[in-house]
């Protein structure tokens, strides 16, 4: 008997030279697995199924895991806002702990001792689904071709060559992953600084060129629905998003920061929905949460985002992490009003019955309904009390001007 192992495969360049390398070179009985997180549409999914059996495959799954990656991570990114450096959404990141999960799964389902990944060794991948494989299932072993023999992609492309694998190497140029969450992009560009991602390395091409004005509806928090539309899935409601907002070529950019693994990284990405509602929901929260729930959710949610991305997902620190941001999100409902254009988008104002911008004690900077003048200079007394005393007793500090 051959020995069977699982193989995360996403039909790109990195997977498919694994099943390749592990079926000829190791003598592996090599069976597949997608672990579909929202960005894959069916006809999608089974070109990467008949791909896989080309390949050389022994059986091939399409594992559904949308609903639980919403469920279990994407809410509490959307009640953090959560952006890594203010600028990336945490797309793949966050969905990597999902697939890993769903990989182990499916190993001890069909008895596989090995579980197999595409990861580089210079990347930030390998340590997700390392960790989480050996976290839940220490006792299945783990194989990474690409990361042992230090490949680059042009060494993979030559090796499935001579094996007579024929592809689309020009557009394998460019690792992409793709989630209800987000898309990742990577290719020569993004391996310098300096360079930009050209227009074609995009999945999503600029189609509009006028502006459309919509409205998105949050409940408690969450993303409901779209110009008076509610959806009760709320993954549906991110895509319908989607639809609208990527022919604008919104949510594109470069996301620079610091991998697990200590270096700088850089990766370009298209996330029109998810910087949409987190922006959206953002200025929501600033009309209906105290200064203080703001306060504390900003360094919570930091915290959040950054064990997401270091792959520290199953830290139980996290579950409290994440009762504290849904109970902050019990007044957050109301509608969110945003106009949409060319790389780009606006948001106009907010509606909500928990608005605390209320004109019923007054209208910043005009007029002062639940307060008098001589209120406020009492209170500015009080307020100075501490500074007075400071620079009294420290009479020789000078003041700052």
């Amino acid at each position: 008997m051959k020995k069977k192992v699982v193989l995360a495969f996403s039909g790109g360049l990195d997977t498919s030279y694994c099943v390749k390398y592990l079926s000829i070179e190791k003598g592996f009985n090599v069976y597949t697995a997608i672990a579909n997180t929202g960005g894959f549409s069916k006809e999608e999914l089974d070109e990467i199924e008949k791909k896989a059996y080309r390949l050389g495959s022994k059986g091939h799954v399409t594992i559904d895991v949308t609903d639980t990656y919403y469920t279990k991570c994407i809410r509490y990114m959307v009640f953090g806002n959560i952006l890594r450096n203010n600028t990336y959404p945490v797309s793949v990141s966050s969905e990597r702990i999902f697939q890993a999960m769903a990989i182990i799964a499916h190993a001890r389902k069909i008895g596989a001792a090995y579980v197999a990944h595409g990861s580089t060794g210079a990347g930030n991948d390998q340590v997700r689904f390392d960790l989480t494989f050996q976290v839940l299932a220490p006792e299945i072993k783990i194989l990474t071709p690409i990361r042992d023999l230090s490949l680059s992609r042009e060494e993979e492309i030559d090796y499935l060559k001579k094996h007579g694998v024929d592809d689309d190497y020009i557009k394998m140029q460019y690792s992409i992953n793709q989630g209800v969450w987000g898309t990742s992009i990577g290719g020569k560009e993004t391996l310098s600084s300096k360079e930009p991602l050209p227009e074609e390395a995009y999945p999503r091409q600029l189609e509009e060129t006028g502006f459309k004005d919509i409205e998105l509806h949050f409940e408690k928090g969450e993303f409901t629905g779209i110009n008076n539309t509610k959806y009760s899935n709320r993954v549906e409601a991110i895509q319908e998003l989607e639809k609208l907002a990527a022919p604008f070529a919104i949510g594109r950019d470069i996301h620079v920061g610091d991998t697990i693994i200590g270096i700088k990284g850089r990766v370009g990405f298209e996330a029109a929905a998810p910087l949409i509602i987190i922006k959206a929901h953002h200025l929501l929260e600033k009309h209906t949460l105290t200064k203080w729930q703001m306060y504390w959710k900003e360094q919570l949610s930091n915290w959040y985002g950054m064990f997401i991305h270091e792959s520290q997902y199953l830290d139980p620190v996290m579950r409290n992490i994440e009762t504290f941001l849904e109970s902050s999100q019990e007044n957050v409902t109301g509608s969110v009003f945003v106009r949409l254009k060319p790389y780009h988008f606006d948001l106009q104002g907010v509606e909500s019955e928990h608005d605390l911008m209320s004109s019923a004690f007054g209208e910043y900077g005009e007029v002062s309904k639940a307060w008098t003048g001589d209120d406020v200079k009492g209170f500015t007394n009080i307020l100075a009390n501490s500074l007075k005393i400071y620079y009294s007793v420290n009479k020789k500090k000078k003041k700052p001007l």
